[in-house]
């Protein structure tokens, strides 16, 4: 686990080495071997100096987060938290020089161990990650990171740093004093060794333990401290709404814990840590995005026994804004992409959408024009449907219309192999529907992507009625290959990110039906946690698309369609009355002016009459999060989603819902499901059916049942 060696030239190396894990992990266990380690090196006469280092691929990975989420008590977080500052300042104040050859990426306490050593040398490898990422986890640098960077680089260096949770490569960590030197790979342990021996030992005391020491740039009290601050505190507050305990206390740490001593410092963090790491917020961002994300990644529901497989040449049908970034996003993952539309010119418009996305990155210098020019070559635009013969896959993402789908998949079917997938990209249309078209309806699957491709990270995996599992497997392979999240969900209409983030729009609509101000639902909406209000959201996606979408659904249905009558109301008239139908003509329920900010449409008001008294903001705020959970319950309910961790993870990656609640389900049992039950029991009486709770969430709530472990 700890490797200790100490050699006759006087200098021992520590080297993490966790054989049983993928990554080395700071746990009760390896920081035990780890001080042992320590100790030996401090105590032994013969040791000049210490290199800190490790023999995995990366240096280290940060806390055991599992073995965090086992902690249920102050106490117990307190004096963990305690023992391990003592660890790091008996390195500091040890007479000792200890050197950190970081060799791989150094996250968070790994980060830490590195900052409490008296230098920091990087491997020059611009895949490693260096930095203290946990405020993404609802957590804050416990391990003295919050008063030893701010120290070493300045308050206003370091705060963007702590509060954006930022990874930086090596380059970067040297440019923003991170690390202090960055060399080959092959030389950092005899450049550690040199340092420890040379300038070593007169650099054996940390610069905040010397007489004298002074912030770089400036203390809390000193104009540019004051400045920072004041500015701060409202720049966070606009853009978290006080939803995240992590950036406050984080900011409150670096306050408080500056005025005084480091030791002092140290224990003032200890407490905002385990006040962090206690919270609601955190067992919900660390569940969410750390484990379930973390399961969909390694493609922990893929069916077994299924051969892995191995993408080379792929079809994209639809050359449109979908199926450009599509494309994009596989040329990029290596594969060759075959891009068709009903014309050349058609699909020579959608290469160079994906050619835009890739000269922004080479703007940014984040691609050279070289590795650009490769993507672009593995890109084939063209009309011929026989251009596709060796596609192992080909995605659908053609107009929103069956008889449009079953022409492409007829077509495309007639010139692939046997063994090919056919996927379809549709938002909304069933896929054993769909499937009727296909000659293989066992190798007919739904591959939801997200707009804009190249940044949203999910896929909705949608399998149909016939989809066999090899089929699912072999979709789910690609979606890894391409570097994006899979979530997989049985067919059903709008499927589950669909259905779900479509309730969060229409209770905005109805809540403007009902005569809420406009101003009121999408404040609530952003105070909620939401990314956006849900009259923008609605601009956004396209009134008229909603109004279509609705008016086809209601033809399908006939009887038995169930919409939301309120909302639909909102629409028609948006649509049918009035002709703003969103933001793609500048009008909708806001004024896009083109050489001006949006703003909300005056003429609201005159057509959606407002309350004389208007409701709290929390309960506005309520019912826009409630009925997305509500709606997430009944999914569930039907087996649309069979796993709630895909239902968190795809609210949270899909449509945006709030990372501080964890998803839609783990909002359900943050609150408890006695309590939600009985609070949507309330809303349904006021406000309809639609906040009724399914059988599934009162069987749960009356036998005392969770979605998660306590």
């Amino acid at each position: 686990m700890i490797d200790y060696d100490a050699g006759a030239d006087g200098i021992a190396v520590i080297a993490w080495n966790m054989t049983e894990r993928p990554m080395n992990v700071l746990n009760d266990a390896s920081i035990a071997r780890f001080a042992a380690a320590v100790e030996a090196a401090i105590a032994d006469a013969a040791v000049k100096g210490v290199i800190v280092t490790s023999k995995k691929r990366d240096f280290l990975a940060g806390a055991d987060l599992t073995e965090l989420g086992r902690s249920a008590d102050a106490a117990t977080l307190m004096a963990s938290t305690g023992r391990f500052h003592a660890l790091m300042r008996a390195i500091e104040k040890s007479g000792k020089p200890f050197c950190a050859a970081i060799n791989g990426t150094a996250l968070g306490g790994g980060y830490e161990i590195a900052l409490a050593c008296h230098r920091r040398i990087s491997a020059d490898d611009p895949r490693i990650r260096i930095g203290l990422p946990e405020v993404s986890l609802g957590l804050l640098p416990g391990g003295g990171g919050t008063q030893r960077l701010p120290r070493l680089i300045g308050i206003r260096a370091a705060l963007p740093l702590l509060l954006e949770g930022r990874k930086l490569d090596p380059a970067k960590a040297l440019a923003a004093g991170l690390v202090d030197a960055v060399v080959p790979a092959d030389r950092l342990l005899a450049a550690a060794r040199e340092w420890l021996l040379t300038d070593g030992p007169q650099n054996a005391v940390q610069p905040w333990d010397r007489k004298g020491f002074k912030i770089p740039d400036g203390g809390v009290f000193s104009p540019k401290g004051h400045e920072t601050f004041v500015a701060g505190n409202a720049l966070l507050h606009a853009k978290s709404w006080g939803n995240y305990p992590a950036p406050r206390n984080i900011a409150s740490c670096v306050y408080e814990g500056l005025i005084t001593d480091l030791d002092t410092g140290l224990k003032i963090e200890s407490r905002y840590f385990v006040n962090c790491a206690l919270s609601a917020e955190a067992r919900n961002m660390i569940r969410s995005l750390f484990f379930s994300i973390g399961d969909a990644n390694k493609l922990a529901a893929r069916p077994k026994g299924v051969p892995e497989q191995s993408y080379r040449r792929i079809g994209v049908l639809g050359a449109g804004m979908m199926g450009a970034g599509i494309a994009y996003a596989s040329a990029d993952a290596g594969l060759e992409v075959v891009l068709l539309d009903t014309s050349p010119a058609q699909a020579e418009k959608g290469k160079a959408q994906a050619r835009a996305i890739l000269d922004r990155r080479v703007q940014q210098q984040r691609l050279g024009a070289a590795a650009r020019d490769a993507v672009l070559a593995r890109i084939h635009a063209t009309a011929r449907f026989e251009d596709l013969v060796g596609a192992d896959l080909v995605v659908e993402a053609v107009f929103e219309d069956r008889a449009v789908k079953a022409e492409a998949t007829r077509r495309a079917e007639a010139v692939l192999g046997e063994g090919a997938i056919f996927a379809s990209n549709t938002s909304t249309l069933p896929i054993t529907g769909l499937a009727e078209a296909s000659a293989r309806p066992e190798n007919f699957i739904g591959l939801h992507f997200f707009s804009p491709v190249e940044r949203m990270p999910l896929v909705e995996i949608i399998r149909g009625r016939r989809t066999s599992d090899a089929c699912l497997a072999r979709a789910m392979d690609y979606v890894r290959c391409i570097g994006k999240t899979p979530i997989t969900v049985n067919d059903s209409r709008g499927f589950y990110t669909s259905r779900v983030f479509g309730t969060y729009v229409g209770e905005g609509l109805t809540l403007l039906g009902e005569g809420v101000l406009p101003a009121l639902i999408e404040n609530a909406g952003r105070m909620a946690g939401m990314p956006v209000g849900p009259l923008a959201l609605a601009d956004e996606v396209s009134i008229e698309l909603m109004y279509k979408v609705r008016k086809q659904t209601r033809a399908d249905l006939g009887k038995e369609y169930r919409g939301n009558a309120a909302a639909d109301a909102v629409i028609g008239l948006m649509v049918e009355r009035l002709g703003r139908i969103g933001k793609k003509a500048g009008k909708g329920f806001y004024d896009y002016p083109a050489d001006g900010r949006k703003q909300l449409w005056p003429g609201l008001a005159q057509h959606f009459k407002p309350l004389a008294e208007q409701p709290e903001v929390g309960a506005v705020k309520r019912r826009l999060l409630y009925v997305q959970s509500i709606e997430t319950a009944r999914c569930l309910e039907e087996k649309v989603v069979i796993d709630p961790r895909d239902a968190d993870v795809g609210a949270i990656l899909g449509w945006g819902f709030p990372p501080f609640l964890g998803g839609t389900v783990s909002q359900m049992h943050s609150i408890g499901l006695d309590r939600f039950v009985a609070e949507c029991d309330r809303l349904a009486q006021r406000y309809g059916d639609r906040f009724a709770p399914p059988r599934l969430l009162r069987d749960m709530a009356a036998t005392g049942r969770a979605f998660y472990p306590a």
